[in-house]
């Protein structure tokens, strides 16, 4: 019963450029981002004129947070030592609660300067847009065959022949699911315009994500050796507080 994933992260080269499937959907994910901003705005009648320039806050946040998210929530010693590395982003490593962040900072900025945006309402409207970005980050982590699962112990898995013969939990996938389905539903209660409080549908996300990411790393091998022995691992860890403050949102009068 087990599948065997044997795909190429590169999806083709030109001379001694790479395209990588991990790049083109993260290249996509901006994309649907900027449309779905978009289509948002109108339906609250709001002008889209800013919109490249919360676009560029949005990918410089993203890609930065992202990084030094996974510089210091994972392997921070190596990087102290080792400050350039950081840098080197082309060698892989981004962490999607440091992405979170970067998106928080970048947003706060972007309103400061735009008082027609408003910080929180603009941030429901970026839930709907993080979750079907994250549907597409969680393929291309398939696609690259890393943020794999444990071993299941039977023949039911998926054999990742860049790892070892073992059948695995897909974990990719088993994410990828949950957010698709935090993206539908935020999507329609975004259009239905469910929710009147600015907030609500960014708690929701919070909630919703982060008990999906929370629970999913049970079946995780860890990404660092200092989690093995650990009660929760630093996944577990940075998705607790994410949880309380989308508790907040969704209760506060």
């Amino acid at each position: 019963m087990a599948i065997t994933w044997d795909f190429s992260p590169t999806l083709f080269t030109i001379g001694s450029i790479e395209i990588r499937w991990y790049g083109l959907l993260f290249s996509i994910a901006f994309y649907t981002s900027y449309a779905l901003m978009k289509y948002m705005l109108k339906l609250e009648n709001k002008p889209t004129n800013k919109l490249d320039s919360l676009s560029i806050y949005l990918i410089l946040g993203t890609v930065f947070g992202a990084r030094l998210g996974h510089c210091f929530f994972y392997e921070p010693q190596y990087y102290l030592q080792n400050p350039l590395e950081i840098l080197a982003i082309w060698k892989g490593g981004l962490a999607s609660h440091g992405g979170m962040i970067g998106v928080l900072i970048a947003t706060f900025f972007f309103t400061k300067r735009n008082k027609e945006y408003g910080y929180i309402g603009t941030l429901d409207k970026l839930s709907v847009i993080s979750a079907s970005s994250a549907v597409l980050i969680r393929l291309g982590n398939l696609f690259n065959s890393e943020i794999y699962g444990k071993p299941t112990g039977s023949d039911f898995g998926v054999i990742f022949t860049a790892v070892d013969e073992l059948p695995r939990h897909p974990t990719q996938i088993y994410e990828g699911f949950c957010y698709l389905v935090i993206f539908i539903t935020l999507l329609l209660l975004t259009k239905w315009k469910t929710f009147s409080q600015p907030g609500k549908y960014l708690g929701l996300f919070l909630v919703s994500t982060f008990s999906a990411r929370f629970f999913i790393e049970y079946f995780k091998v860890n990404q660092s050796l200092f989690e093995n022995g650990m009660m929760l691992n630093m996944g577990q860890i940075l998705s607790i507080v994410p949880i309380l403050v989308g508790c907040y949102f969704l209760v506060r009068k």
